[in-house]
């Protein structure tokens, strides 16, 4: 009898929690029994959990994708700055021939000052030919953005080698000269006339540097 009375009621116990759920007021949990409030406070206290870990994982997630996106940057810059790196040296020695290139142009194009030497040079030309020149009219400069042009019309009267070989030695002046319009026609005295438009350039001077630099943006402008 004793055992018997020491074993646990299975069913005493559940009746004694049904009879604990059973009436009670849900506007008033600080007037329920303990079971339904114990159980309250474990349902609440997951709850709370839960919410936490979800917004821990949310802003763990939010945090990876934006390093992920940074690392995709990081990646895409360091490429960019690696093939610059890869391809500066090449790009530097394109840049030296250009500047050596631009130089030699330079040195080929006469100053404002010196123009008049070259007119000289041209006419040289001739006489060293025996040509006889019949006319040599310079013509209205013409202002580029880096240079400046002058043709000038001539026409010279000669034998068919004199003549060319006047064009030859135009072609290797130090200078930029070229022939321009050329027509040879039979003269009197059985010589031939050389009718050309010779042209000739030269680099501007700073005061015409500047003032096409000025002057550039009002044609852009009125292009527009």
């Amino acid at each position: 009898m004793a055992e018997n009375s020491k074993r646990f009621d299975i069913n005493a116990y559940v009746e004694g929690l049904r009879k604990q759920f059973s009436g009670i007021r849900p506007e008033d949990p600080a007037s329920w029994p303990a079971a339904p409030r114990y159980l309250l406070l474990l349902v609440v206290s997951v709850g709370v959990v839960a919410a936490l870990w979800f917004a821990w994982v949310r802003g763990h997630e939010e945090t990876l994708a934006t390093e992920r996106e940074q690392e995709s940057k990081l990646k895409e810059e360091f490429t960019k700055k690696w093939t610059q790196a890869v391809n500066l040296e090449p790009l530097k020695k394109q840049r030296e021939q250009v500047q050596q290139y631009v130089t030699q142009i330079e040195k080929q194009l006469p100053s404002k000052s010196e123009m008049e030497a070259l007119l000289s040079d041209i006419n040289q030309a001739g006489i060293g030919r025996s040509l006889q020149f019949e006319l040599f009219r310079p013509g209205q400069v013409t202002v580029k953005e880096y240079y400046a042009e002058l043709p000038i019309t001539i026409r010279v009267t000669g034998r068919f080698h004199d003549i060319g070989a006047f064009a030859s030695d135009i072609a290797h002046l130090s200078r930029i000269v070229t022939l321009n319009n050329l027509s040879v026609q039979p003269s009197r005295d059985n010589v031939l006339a050389l009718n050309a438009t010779a042209k000739t350039f030269r680099y501007l001077d700073p005061d015409e540097v500047a003032a096409q630099r000025k002057a550039a943006p009002a044609a852009k402008g009125a292009k527009k």
